[in-house]
């Protein structure tokens, strides 16, 4: 797995990251969320051995990844940017990575390219931003890398390509138990496409868990009740409440806990009806924020505390 362990970084006098603790397990796809400057690409400059920690540890498979040679050759990490291969044409870009990865396939290079079909010999400095992204995309793939890390994936990318890329990651990962560590803002495309995520918030770590875990642990919940039962009479029996609100007759709850849990508790109170209502990653960050003090006024860059 990757981990970090009680991880700083700090760059002028400006502390990046803060004690941060994060476990990766192989073979998953992990979402990495938070605003601008939170600190998500320092994590992955971290992790890919360009950064060296102020303190704390960083590693792959029980490996430190700073000046590591052998286990940098397992980490393929792609930029937010692409202009540094703005010389290069994608034969050269692909025989410049060969140099690097001892575990690159011809075959899987040809396989990919046949899908997306770029200019061999054209220089990258003429490709849209997204036909950059596709063009390394490729390339790191056909190194067949243990870990890859993405800095805002999929930006730049049309739907269409997006869902083609996404399938070739998938493929990726399936037939090579290839982990994915991806930074983003979009927190639906996260959700779609992670097994687990952390989000960062001012260089610390608010939250790291297995989406289905988190979901299973905050229930949304609809709900009628022939009494007038008010907020303070739901906390009287003991559930976690994040949210509550009132349009009618009908209660809308989010609350901490599982679902059996909930509708027992509920019961005393002879609900006319309990629906439960599936919760998106965006309404968890939501709720999670607004209990810890944040202000949340939409989209991962709207935090305020």
């Amino acid at each position: 797995m990757i981990a970090l362990k009680n991880v700083t970084k700090i760059f002028d006098g400006f502390i990046a990251l803060d004690q941060i603790n994060l476990d990766i397990k192989k073979g998953t796809a992990f979402g990495l969320l938070g605003s601008n400057g939170a600190g998500k690409s320092t994590v992955l400059r971290l992790i890919s051995g360009i950064y060296k920690t102020d303190s704390g540890s960083v590693s792959a498979d029980g490996k430190e990844t700073y000046d590591n040679p052998e286990i940098l050759k397992k980490i393929f990490f792609i930029n937010d940017e692409t202009i540094q291969w703005n010389n290069f044409t994608m034969s050269e870009m692909r025989d410049y990575f060969k140099t690097f990865y001892d575990a690159f396939s011809e075959e899987k290079y040809r396989s990919l390219w046949n899908i997306l079909k770029l200019p061999q010999n054209k220089r990258l400095a003429v490709f849209s931003k997204g036909m950059k992204r596709q063009a390394v995309m490729i390339c790191a793939l056909a190194c067949r890398p243990e870990y890859l890390l993405l800095d805002e994936a999929f930006d730049g990318l049309d739907p269409t390509m997006r869902i083609i890329v996404k399938r070739m990651l998938v493929d990726e990962m399936l037939d090579g138990n290839m982990t994915a560590v991806i930074s983003s803002h979009n927190l639906k495309e996260i959700d779609e496409f992670c097994d687990s995520a952390g989000l960062l918030h001012k260089g610390h770590m608010v939250f790291n868990r297995e989406l289905d875990s988190l979901k299973s642990d905050i229930q949304k919940i609809q709900t009628a009740f022939d009494a007038d039962v008010t907020e303070e009479k739901i906390r009287e029996i003991g559930l976690t409440l994040l949210h509550y609100s009132k349009s009618g007759s009908v209660v809308y709850l989010i609350a901490r806990g599982k679902a059996d849990e909930i509708n027992e508790r509920l019961s005393v109170y002879e609900p006319k009806f309990i629906d439960a209502v599936p919760l998106t990653l965006e309404e968890i960050f939501i709720y999670e924020m607004e209990v810890l003090g944040y202000e949340y006024t939409g989209g991962i860059d709207g935090l305020k505390k």
